[in-house]
This record gives structure tokens, C-alpha cells and sequence, in this order.
């Protein structure tokens, strides 16, 4: 007989439209910063809610069920694209942890204790981990060792060559006074290293991300998002030309970027605002010449996590600064105009936020005399927004 929680899958989901999903169970007030699906099937869903425990979603994030029970928090998780059932999870000072069958089990790896393990990435024959002392190298996902690369903090690898000699691209996010964005690059799978200084602003390297090899060449596009803008190399990062500012995109930071399935050319990135309202989520079909708003719900985007589909689907964290609800949304994105969720009271949403302002209560407003005070007031409330959002990053890292 088959029980009612069996009945519970996802149904087909609509073309460009944004779809709520139920709440992470016990992710708290804070954002969700870890998220995941495997590219082998796009309804398997992995996050780490605040309490350090990964859920585990087989239908699309209609139901959850704890793969891993809470402990120590959880930064980033990540699916092998080349590894079938192999996932990665890097923790705050408790170093990682390893799956074989798609999250459903979870164990502690070797080599990596004590480390904060912040972002993976995936070779044909190894993998790499950025952590709070440089870099760690393994060629099973289970046994690590440090690279050549022992000094800096890191927060962003790319692979840009996944074959022999496997070609690894790393940034750091230090945040000394006054110094220069530092890429470090190593040539023969981390046992050497190369720094260099890129012509990117910033002094956060908060994302790095290769995508697929082009029809002509052998060099990977490379994105690079900073805590001021997002940035692409068609050189193995040795030049880079800004992809936001000038009307594309806002000059903001960038810490989620996920390339479409085997397009070099199409790709999402996405912003939280640093808590300033200027995040959002975004996507081009011409390697970064124009950019659509896919216009989501809320407009800090905490983590994105893209499907291996044609059309694919989009899970998206969110967050809402002022009430400190984080939710989960699903997009199909089938390249037509983004639809929203319908206007309707929800547990998520305020009256406040509902409420639609008449012209004559506006003309009435601009013409007030304590509108200078109203404005000031709002201007506090985005300096302590920022702060807010600073804050819960600090605590992932």
C-alpha cells in the first residue's frame, strides 16, 4: 500500500514562473547560504539549514527529510559533475564531509580537520577545497592532502583545464586594509602556485567559476564576482573586462554564478545587495553583453543552485533584512517573461509590503515637511541592513 507521503511529489512546474517552496526545517532568522541539486536529476535538492543539519529533497523541495542531524554549520555543498552519487560538504572549522549516494549518507573525510572549509571544485581526476589555509587537494573526495598553496584564506576556486595537468584558479578573501585583490594560479593540480594581482576592483574575492569549453579554443570562459562587481576572462584569468556598471549590471557583489548546462555563452548570476537592495538575479544568452532580470521575489539572492537541463530549474534562497525570514523558490526557467508569485497574503509576506500606495497619498507624502526626516530615517534603516547582512556572511566564513 502506498502511504500518503508517497503521494507527495513535485508536480510539473510552470514555465518562468517563481514557485515558493515549504520552509527549510529549522533554518531559523538567519539567511541559507549552502543549496545544491544533482545534475544527474533535478529533483534531488540538498541544504544546510542553520542548525548545521543537511535536508535532503527527492521531489523538487515539496518534503525534506534530515540526512544529517544538526552540528557543526555547514558552508557550501557541492555535487560532482563527474563523480555520479558523490557530494561534498564543507563545514565552519569541521573540516568535511562526504556522500556517495547522492546525500543520503554522510561521513567525516581525512585531512581536512579543523579546517573551514568554504568552496570545492571538480577535475576530471581530482578535486580541490578552499579553506581558512589555502588550498587541499584529493583525488577521491574522501582522503585530502594541502596543496602547494598553505598561506592564504581561500573562498573561490575554479578548475579551468579538468584535464591532466589540471589547471586550478583561487582567490582569496582577505580583507587587510588597503591591499590589492590577490589570484593565486597553479598549472600542475596544486603543487605549484603563481600569484598575480587581475585588473578586477574589489577586495573580496567572493566567487570563481569556469565554464564550458567553446565550439573554437581551449580556454574556459572565467567569471569573477567581488564584493564590487562580476568580471569574465577569456585568458585563464591573466586579463578581465567588467561585466557589471555601465547600465548591464548593478555595481554590487556577486557570489552566486552557475553557467547553463554545456553553454559557454549562457550563464546566471546572482547578488544579495550586501543588504542595500541592489541584489537580484540575473541571466545572459550572449556571454555577458546583455543581462534579463528574471525579477525574483525578493531581491537578496543568498544562493542559487542550478539544474543540468536545457530549461533548466533554479533553486534560489532569499532573504528578507528587515524581517529576517529567509525562504526557498523553484524557477523553471523556460526563457520567457518572468512571472511572479501571486499578490496574496502568505505567512511570508507582510501587509506592509501588499499595501499599494494611492497618487494622492504619494503627491501628499513628496510635499510633507517631515519628509527630510522620513528620508533620513530610511537611510539609517539601509546603513543597518548592510550591517545585518555583513555580519551573517562573517559568521559562514
Amino acid at each position: 500500500m502506498i502511504g500518503p507521503a508517497a503521494l507527495e511529489v513535485a508536480a510539473a512546474p510552470p514555465g518562468s514562473t517563481w514557485v515558493q517552496l515549504k520552509p527549510l526545517p529549522g533554518q531559523g532568522h538567519v539567511a541559507l547560504f549552502a543549496l545544491a541539486v544533482d545534475p544527474a536529476n533535478n529533483q534531488v535538492v540538498l541544504a544546510a539549514n542553520s542548525q548545521g543539519a543537511i535536508q535532503r529533497s527527492s521531489n523538487g523541495g515539496v518534503t525534506w527529510v534530515t540526512v544529517r542531524p544538526a552540528g557543526v554549520t555547514v558552508n557550501t555543498i557541492g555535487f560532482s559533475p563527474n563523480t555520479p552519487g558523490l557530494v561534498l560538504a564543507g563545514t565552519r572549522g569541521g573540516g568535511a564531509l562526504a556522500s556517495k549516494d547522492g546525500g543520503q549518507t554522510w561521513s567525516s573525510v581525512s585531512g581536512l580537520d579543523g579546517r573551514n572549509v568554504r568552496v570545492f571544485g571538480f577535475a576530471l581526476t581530482m578535486m580541490a577545497a578552499g579553506t581558512d589555509q589555502g588550498v587541499y587537494t584529493s583525488a577521491d573526495g574522501t582522503s585530502w592532502a594541502q596543496s602547494g598553496l598553505t598561506e592564504p584564506s581561500i573562498d573561490a576556486i575554479a578548475m579551468e583545464a579538468i584535464h591532466t595537468p589540471v589547471r586550478i584558479i583561487a582567490g582569496s578573501d582577505s580583507q587587510t586594509s588597503g591591499a590589492t585583490m590577490s589570484v593565486w594560479q597553479s598549472l600542475d593540480g596544486g603543487a605549484t602556485w603563481k600569484r598575480s594581482n587581475p585588473d578586477i576592483t574589489g577586495t573580496l574575492t567572493l566567487k570563481l567559476v569556469s565554464g564550458p569549453l567553446p565550439p573554437v579554443g581551449n580556454v574556459r570562459p572565467l567569471l569573477a564576482g567581488t564584493n564590487t562587481g562580476l568580471f569574465s576572462s577569456n585568458d585563464n584569468g591573466a586579463s578581465f573586462n567588467p561585466l557589471s556598471g555601465g547600465g548591464l549590471l548593478p555595481t554590487t557583489d556577486y557570489t552566486q554564478v552557475s553557467f547553463l548546462t554545456s553553454h559557454y555563452d549562457r550563464f546566471y548570476v546572482g547578488s544579495d545587495g550586501g543588504g542595500s537592495g541592489s541584489g537580484g538575479l540575473w541571466r545572459t544568452t550572449d556571454r555577458g553583453q546583455t543581462f534579463s532580470s528574471l525579477r525574483p521575489p525578493e531581491a537578496s539572492v543568498t544562493a542559487l543552485a542550478v539544474s543540468n537541463d536545457e530549461q533548466p530549474t533554479l533553486y534560489v534562497a532569499m532573504f528578507q533584512p528587515s524581517t529576517h525570514v529567509a525562504s526557498l523558490w523553484s524557477y523553471h526557467d523556460t526563457f520567457g517573461p518572468p512571472v511572479g508569485p501571486p499578490m496574496s497574503p502568505t505567512p511570508l509576506a507582510s501587509a506592509a509590503r501588499l499595501h499599494r500606495v494611492s497618487d494622492s497619498q504619494l503627491a501628499g507624502l513628496l510635499s510633507s515637511p517631515t519628509l527630510p526626516y522620513v528620508l533620513l530615517g530610511v537611510a539609517a534603516l539601509a546603513v543597518l541592513m548592510t550591517a545585518v547582512v555583513a555580519h551573517l556572511r562573517g559568521r559562514y566564513r
